[in-house]
């Protein structure tokens, strides 16, 4: 089946006109930077006064990225995804806790997730951000090899300990899951976290999967060095690429404090740096007889990086829905990918971010942001929906 990205009628076939209309109006205000930092500014300052905003943020932006604020909720746009034969990752967007009682209903919230990817075809795995179960002052100490005092050396026992419950936990329901990557300072300590999980359950199967940020300089030397010694050690690689999420974060922190930053110059050594990536887990996952060592989940919006795999996959003899590759993208952005994707039978899947709406907020400016610095995308965005909704005007 030929795969094209500008195929609308596929892109949006599970969108009401509504719906696209009310994607339209939300793209157009996020394309403009200053609208998204008033928004970002009044809606922190309507939180402070405890105004009922909640309505409208839930109607709106929230509308657009979440699946809701508990599983339950999202059920029905897992439900309406899985239609189509995408799949959708439950991922619960809160992080940056801060106490023991916050850590543990985070843990109790990705069991919940773990246990619906169980029992549920449209959910094929699970996700969490460390930063929800350990305190980020211990993960920057960690990354910077700082030592801790007596109360800080139990705080992180009690932080792996959760972490590790989670692990256990997927583990002994086959469910894979993946560890996000978040700000570089406190990296260092994830990377840790992940590839001992790796070490202890990736044995006969890829359950556990680390996140690179490939909008970092030198991930692929660091990415051949952890599977080189995975291999040494006798367990698989399971590995996770995106660009990255922290982008004007990274860079605003390194000019504070007057370092190099750690993020490429520009979008074309980051995407140099995605497809390296890419290309190098390609060629050892290689042709369908060769023996799995490396699992492979390609997170990106980027249509040539899809494509570029796509090509090698056939080169190297996969049939379709049989690669080691899962494609995933955020819900409420690229359904050109998505949906051409699923309905070309490639193994596709949405991120589906839930929790309740003020946790949530951090995530939504992020991606607010993220879409008015991110060269084209929201352009891109709002060109497929404005076709989109011309070709069903055209057949009225």
């Amino acid at each position: 089946m030929s795969l094209d990205f500008r195929d609308t009628s596929i892109a949006f076939k599970s969108h009401s006109t509504r719906s696209l209309q009310r994607s339209k109006w939300l793209f157009l205000v996020i394309s403009n930077s200053f609208l998204v930092k008033i928004g970002k500014s009044l809606t922190v300052f309507a939180f402070k006064l405890k105004l009922p905003i909640n309505f409208l943020i839930l109607k709106t932006v929230f509308k657009q990225f979440c699946g809701g604020q508990t599983v339950k909720d999202s059920k029905e746009v897992i439900s309406e995804n899985w239609k189509f034969k995408v799949g959708s990752i439950l991922d619960y967007s809160v992080e940056g806790q801060t106490n023991e009682f916050e850590f543990n209903n985070t843990k109790e919230a990705i069991i919940e997730t773990i246990r619906t990817s169980k029992n549920n075809h449209g959910v094929p795995l699970a996700v969490f951000k460390v930063t929800g179960l350990i305190n980020i002052k211990l993960l920057e100490k960690k990354s910077a090899n700082l030592k801790f005092d007596k109360k800080e050396e139990n705080d992180w026992k009690k932080g792996i300990k959760r972490v590790n419950e989670i692990l256990s936990f997927a583990n002994s329901l086959d469910v894979p899951i993946m560890i996000d990557a978040e700000e570089s300072w406190i990296q260092k300590a994830i990377d840790e976290i992940a590839y001992d999980g790796m070490a202890l359950y990736n044995r006969k199967e890829v359950i556990i999967y680390n996140t690179i940020q490939c909008y970092k300089k030198n991930q692929l030397v660091g990415l051949k060095k952890n599977i080189k010694s995975a291999k040494e050690k006798g367990f698989m690689f399971g590995v996770k690429l995106v660009r990255g999420a922290y982008l004007e974060k990274e860079n605003s922190r390194s000019k504070e404090m007057d370092y190099e930053s750690p993020i490429h110059p520009s979008k074309f050594h980051t995407d140099k740096e995605f497809n390296d990536c890419m290309n190098y887990i390609l060629k050892i996952i290689d042709k369908p007889e060769t023996k799995k060592t490396v699992s492979l989940i390609l997170g990106t919006h980027n249509e040539e990086s899809t494509m570029l795999a796509i090509k090698t996959l056939k080169e190297n003899g996969w049939k379709h829905g049989e690669e080691p590759v899962l494609f995933a993208q955020l819900f409420g952005m690229s359904d050109n990918i998505s949906y051409n994707l699923s309905n070309a039978g490639y193994k596709t899947a949405k991120y589906l971010p839930f929790g309740p709406i003020r946790e949530v907020i951090p995530y939504l400016f992020r991606r607010a942001e993220e879409n008015t610095s991110v060269k084209g995308q929201t352009g891109r965005e709002l060109s497929l929906i404005k076709t989109e909704l011309k070709r069903r005007k055209s057949i009225r």
